[in-house]
């Protein structure tokens, strides 16, 4: 009985691992390294989770339109290595990205850089283009 437990707990735990890999992407796969975009806004949430953190901005089109942003970085740990903590940007910051949009044209881009309104600190994004 012990070892049949030991068996499903050990079988759950690689599922539990792998989980994750399951949903990485190539950047090219969903982002166009051509449709260059800067956006600047108000974070109004944060997914400091694997395989990317994503964050949400709103966004004041030409027109005054306000739209909701999600935004892709690298890894926890790439951001971690590029200077970030989970406490960098937090939601009601305003802040700058510079990255590339989503082929499909939604409202999503990967981060290359965000620069922070409140210290003008500018950090890398640990993104997946160009890997």
């Amino acid at each position: 009985m012990i070892k049949t437990i030991r068996v499903l707990l050990t079988a759950l735990g690689v599922l539990a691992l792998t989980a994750p890999a399951t949903a990485h992407h190539s950047f090219a796969a969903e982002f166009d390294a051509n449709k260059a975009v800067n956006l600047k806004g108000t974070i109004t949430k944060i997914e400091w989770l694997n395989p990317h953190v994503w964050f949400y901005i709103d966004v004041k089109d030409d027109s005054g339109k306000v739209n909701n942003w999600g935004v892709e970085m690298g890894s926890p740990n790439g951001l971690m290595r590029a200077g970030w903590t989970r406490k960098s940007m937090t939601t009601g910051d305003v802040v700058t990205v510079e990255g590339s949009r989503a082929k499909d044209g939604s409202t999503h881009a990967n981060a290359r850089a965000v620069t922070l309104a409140s210290t003008g600190q500018k950090l890398f994004a640990a993104s997946s283009q160009g890997q």
